[in-house]
């Protein structure tokens, strides 16, 4: 199994004839995902040819509006590659065609337009994941987003990580044990899917046997996690915070991660998870080395 992403999912790619949507749909066709189509209302009706996983060519429709796209199509996944000023109005597109699952990869969405479509997804029973991140994988069966497909494959372990570049290094650290879903969640103040969502998933999830949680300075999200675990997850944990040398005050790359005082600092979020029973590394080789460790036993 896999969590929220499957080798049946359908997808669709919003902004797919866009310099962005086209290198990723390629990367995503080439990995196996089911792209089954793109939304473009300037391009309506056309096809656009990519690489097939196989090396074959794979002819992908190009559709108005998603609504389209779903009806054509049955699509149940969305992937958004779209500017800034245009994401909240493509969020929304795909929640009122009915998509349960969107990706929403943009960084440098609005804050304001991030909790607005945010709240409407919600109301609307929709899983948003991101903004500002890279997506999410399940090796082997399908992947969603900007995550490189050939560092990791099939396995056990289920990662959920608020960075995306420790995301891909922690893949290619444990790519002998493999992952059975490793998702991106994003580091904006306000994001759809939560360390808690992606957990309780895991925690649910047959097949994955330990998990991999990485967070970062800044808010409480990891502390409301730890208190998650404690109380919810039965599966082992390893943790990595990312910010320990960060200063008092800066905000260190992603827009959440601030800190004041003693809140939010990766010595706090470090504390409170280990205090939950979950194994913290000082540095993501050490956490690859812990999640070894007990993985091996």
């Amino acid at each position: 199994m896999a969590i929220f992403l499957t080798a049946d999912s359908k997808v669709i790619v919003q902004g797919m004839t866009g310099s962005e949507g086209t290198k990723h749909t390629t990367r995503m066709l080439a990995s196996g995902t089911n792209v089954v189509g793109g939304v473009n209302p300037r391009k309506a009706g056309t096809t656009v040819d990519f690489p097939g996983a196989d090396g074959s060519s794979v002819e992908v429709p190009v559709f108005g509006t998603v609504a389209d796209a779903v009806g054509k199509t049955g699509a149940d996944v969305s992937v958004i590659f779209v500017p800034p000023a245009h994401t909240k109005a493509a969020v929304v597109e795909a929640v009122d065609a009915g998509v349960p699952l969107v990706v929403i990869i943009t960084e440098g969405v609005p804050v304001a337009d991030t909790a607005e479509f945010f709240a409407y997804a919600q109301d609307k029973g929709v899983r948003l994941v991101g903004p500002n991140c890279p997506g999410l994988i399940s090796p082997g069966k399908s992947n969603v987003g900007i995550i490189p497909a050939d560092i990791s494959g099939p396995g056990r372990i289920g990662l959920v990580s608020k960075s995306g570049t420790l995301t891909y290094q922690m893949m290619y650290e444990l790519r002998d044990f493999g992952f059975s879903s490793a998702v991106g969640i994003g580091g904006d103040p306000i994001i759809g899917t939560t360390h808690i969502d992606a957990l309780a998933a895991f925690e649910a999830d047959p097949e994955t046997d330990l998990i991999v949680m990485i967070g970062e300075i800044g808010g409480d999200a990891e502390e409301r996690a730890a208190a998650f675990i404690q109380e919810h997850v039965t599966k082992p944990v390893v943790g990595y915070v990312a910010g320990f040398t960060a200063p008092e005050g800066k905000t260190m790359g992603h827009a959440g991660a601030i800190v004041s005082g003693s809140s939010g600092t990766a010595q706090a979020k470090k504390e409170a998870l280990e205090a939950a029973g979950v194994k913290v590394g000082k540095t993501p080789s050490e956490t690859a080395a812990l999640a070894r460790e007990l993985l091996s036993r």
